[in-house]
């Protein structure tokens, strides 16, 4: 399987915001509809360089002050389901 690491801002959050997230019950970060900026990204082929890879970017003063982070994603093989026929 491979995998995606991904180098991050993390977004501020006002006071106010975190008050009314909490008190309404919903997230303060959606991912889906809003990702936080990309700083760098980097695949890998395994898990164990996944985390390497991670690891090594979590040396970065930025993700050590806590203004960045680090983000190691799964993705899906590629396999075809529909493979054209040889003839």
């Amino acid at each position: 399987m491979r995998f995606l690491i991904v180098r991050t801002d993390i977004r501020t959050v006002a006071d106010g915001d975190i008050a009314a997230a909490w008190a309404g019950g919903h997230r303060l970060r959606d991912e889906t509809t809003a990702p936080e900026p990309r700083r760098q990204v980097v695949h890998a082929e395994d898990r164990e360089a996944a985390l390497h890879l991670a690891r090594a970017l979590a040396s970065v003063g930025a993700v050590r002050a806590g203004r960045q982070r680090i983000k190691v994603l799964p993705l899906a093989d590629y396999r075809p389901a529909y493979r054209a026929r040889q003839t």
